[in-house]
């Protein structure tokens, strides 16, 4: 039996109403205002048993394939430019094939990880940290180079088509506080503190499905009051399949409330655009949506944001 729609009209937010959201969340997350955020929640004894998810042994990529070709959704794709090939070698000898590529790291098709550089707000980055610390030459703090070591814990999957019974939430829904709540209990799992939480409204599958489109215009995402929620229950980080955020946005002045909230004032590091579904029938065959998982960035020392490939290990 499908379950109820729960989605209801997601509220609009005036600039008033959104002022107050972040000034509630931000208050309660000063434990979390170092240069690693909140995944000072992500302690060694939480890591440890995070470990003890693994059961199968089973490993499951949630990243999409790099993008390299041009789309209403991908119009600046990476450029993969090959540098040497078979054909060049003309005898037996020992050759290399080589290539570089080039990428936008920010973009509305490839899985990355936003450092908490990438917001600033109103003059300033997560922390009060003054804005000035980015510039042409890269940032100087709260950078992608934070994470060299990585980041290694719980995963949760919320899949909330699952919830509603549809195949995907369609562009310009909102994943509610409400909704993380229902589709915990239907899962019949917790989401608990330090843990990477991941949100599901299944962009890839629409985009597989149905094709590409503008979704800068157009995009499903978590409502600003969803932050609630993870600010409860002291989550280290958020990742979603798409941008995290809806378009157009719910909040009147302010294009990605979810990456204003999340990343200024929580310090929750975002994994944008991944891939679910991967990860989906392994946890529905097994019973269970959490899992150690690992996620490594490249070690950019002044850079924004990393291409990124999570690795969930079930």
């Amino acid at each position: 039996m499908a379950a109820p729609d729960l989605r209801g009209e997601a509220p609009r937010l005036t600039a008033a109403a959104f002022d107050a959201l972040y000034q509630h969340l931000a208050s309660g997350a000063s434990w979390a205002a170092g240069a690693r955020g909140a995944l000072a929640a992500l302690t060694p004894d939480r890591v440890t048993a995070a470990a003890q998810e693994v059961r199968t042994g089973r490993t499951v990529t949630l990243a999409a394939p790099v993008e390299t070709s041009t789309g209403p959704d991908s119009p600046e794709p990476a450029l993969h430019t090959m540098r040497a090939w078979s054909e060049q070698s003309d005898d037996q000898g020992l050759h290399f094939a080589r290539d570089s590529f080039a990428m936008n790291v920010h973009g509305d098709t490839d899985s990355h990880l936003d450092a908490l550089c990438h917001v600033i707000y109103r003059g300033t980055l997560h922390g009060g940290v003054d804005a000035s610390s980015v510039t042409g030459d890269g940032a100087t703090a709260l950078t992608v180079g934070a994470l060299a070591d990585g980041i290694a814990g719980r995963g949760v999957l919320l899949d909330i088509p699952r919830l509603r019974g549809v195949p995907w939430l369609e562009p310009g829904d909102h994943v509610s506080a409400d909704d993380l709540d229902a589709a915990e209990k239907s899962q019949d799992t917790r989401v608990g503190e330090g843990d990477l939480l991941f949100v599901r409204v299944g962009h890839r599958k629409r985009r597989t499905e149905a094709g590409p489109w503008n979704t800068a215009e157009a995009r499903a995402g978590l409502h600003p009051n969803a932050l609630e929620f993870l600010a409860e229950r002291k989550v280290a980080v958020l990742g979603g399949d798409g941008n995290n955020d809806t378009a157009p946005s719910p909040v009147d002045g302010v294009d990605f409330p979810v990456h204003v909230l999340a990343m200024h004032a929580m310090g929750v590091h975002l994994l944008d655009y991944l891939q679910f579904e991967d990860l989906v029938p392994v946890c529905a065959a097994e019973g269970r949506w959490s899992f150690f998982c690992v996620v490594a960035p490249l070690r950019l020392p002044a850079a924004t944001g990393s291409p990124v490939n999570p690795i969930a290990i079930v």
